[in-house]
């Protein structure tokens, strides 16, 4: 959750006249069946309107070369303003530029030397994601939190791009350690377009750690350690 989306005017004014405490991010290590092979971290930025972000992607492993540069306008609600993005996936080079546009959503990419524009129908609480984003997965908590894990959506900026729903289920809390020190854990199961990805979340709602859905492929948090369950895990009622 951003937390400085809570601030009156005259504490946003004083906060963003300050550079030590106007951004949030978070540095993560990329791991494929518990071996290193990259890493990512998303910047917030608060600014007069809503926020700014930054992602930045690098996975390096035999059959994936993957670089990427994201850039992101949003609302003060972290709804989408705008996004540009560029890519290398293996040697290819890709970029997408999205904004709603009246009661659409926009994606302009270019992808294999060829162009394309995608209009996608509009959901105010659609999240642009790309692969192994963390900066994407903390929007998608937030937003989480502010729709009671209702009503959310996620544009997947592949082939011709797509927009698809998103359904959560909470499961218990589990036990971790960030920089050593305790912190309880909060567990959603993210499922879109029949693909699973767990995400476990701190006490702000900060982003710890995601099992992606491509084979065995996991962020964590720099510094963040996760207690394995005990026992098989059931939804919370």
């Amino acid at each position: 959750m951003r937390i400085f989306a809570l601030l009156p005017l005259a504490g946003l004014l004083a906060f963003l006249a300050s550079s030590s405490i106007q951004a949030q991010s978070g540095s993560f290590q990329i791991a494929q069946h518990g071996h290193a092979v990259g890493t990512a971290l998303f910047r917030f930025t608060a600014t007069p309107h809503g926020y700014g972000s930054t992602s930045l992607v690098r996975v390096a492993m035999q059959g994936l070369d993957y670089d990427l540069s994201k850039t992101e306008e949003l609302s003060s609600a972290n709804q989408l303003k705008h996004v540009q993005l560029s890519a290398t996936v293996n040697g290819s080079a890709v970029t997408v530029v999205g904004a709603p546009d009246s009661a659409q959503i926009l994606l302009n990419i270019s992808a294999d030397g060829r162009s394309s524009t995608t209009r996608l129908a509009s959901h105010a609480n659609a999240v642009f994601l790309p692969d192994f984003d963390p900066g994407a997965l903390e929007t998608l908590l937030a937003l989480a939190v502010a729709r009671n894990n209702r009503d959310l959506w996620v544009i997947l900026p592949k082939n011709k791009g797509s927009i698809e729903p998103v359904q959560l289920a909470t499961y218990p809390d589990q036990q971790g350690t960030l920089n050593s020190k305790p912190v309880t854990v909060h567990h959603l199961i993210v499922t879109i377009a029949n693909a699973k990805t767990d995400l476990f979340s701190g006490p702000d709602n900060q982003l710890l750690q995601a099992e992606l859905p491509q084979e065995g492929f996991a962020l964590i948090r720099k510094g963040f350690v996760l207690k394995p369950p005990a026992k098989p895990l059931v939804p919370a009622e």
